[in-house]
């Protein structure tokens, strides 16, 4: 257990937290929460890079804690009204199903290393950036105008481009398209 992957692990524990305090309508608290993981998560992958820390369990941890945090924000912010239900059953569909490909392609003995596709980097990106202006939006009862639609509509087009992406790369990789070539053939 690296330094790297105990902040990780802290990621994990604010979870939590974090919906805890939305429910608790601790908005504050919530968007400090947010914040504090979003720090830590760049920390933890800055101590992995620059002190030898990177291992097969933070290579492994590390997304599923972005996930696990931004699959529950997108679930109460939904529950509360403040994201729209079709944007949060689009991105949680799309977590789903791209989690159900991996574990179908390993049950079929066909396990297919898990790369994250530029489209997808980008939908996480945005998705974290409309998470905290929402939860900054109501931590200090201010509003970002059409930011937040834009980031909405941005977020769902991007969340089903994604999936669409992986979607393509699975069915490639389980039917053995392009397996044989070699990388600049």
């Amino acid at each position: 257990m690296t330094v790297a992957n105990m902040i990780t692990v802290l990621r994990f524990v604010l979870v939590p937290g974090v919906v805890y305090a939305l429910l608790s309508g601790r908005m504050d608290w919530a968007f400090a929460g947010f914040l504090i993981a979003g720090i830590s998560d760049g920390v933890d992958g800055f101590v992995a890079r620059h002190f030898n820390q990177r291992s097969e369990l933070g290579a492994y941890m590390d997304p599923m804690a972005d996930k696990l945090l931004l699959v529950c924000v997108f679930v109460v912010l939904g529950f509360m009204g403040e994201l729209p239900l079709w944007l949060v059953v689009t991105a949680v569909s799309r977590d789903a199903l791209i989690v159900s490909a991996v574990l179908l392609s390993t049950i079929m003995g066909k396990p297919v290393a898990m790369k994250p596709l530029m489209v997808s980097k980008a939908n996480t990106l945005v998705q974290i950036v409309l998470a905290a202006v929402v939860l900054a939006e109501l931590a200090f009862a201010s509003t970002f105008g059409p930011l937040r639609t834009g980031l909405i509509f941005l977020s769902g087009l991007l969340t089903v481009a994604s999936a669409a992406a992986y979607l393509v790369a699975w069915l490639r990789h389980m039917s053995g398209y392009g397996e044989s070539k070699t990388p600049d053939g």
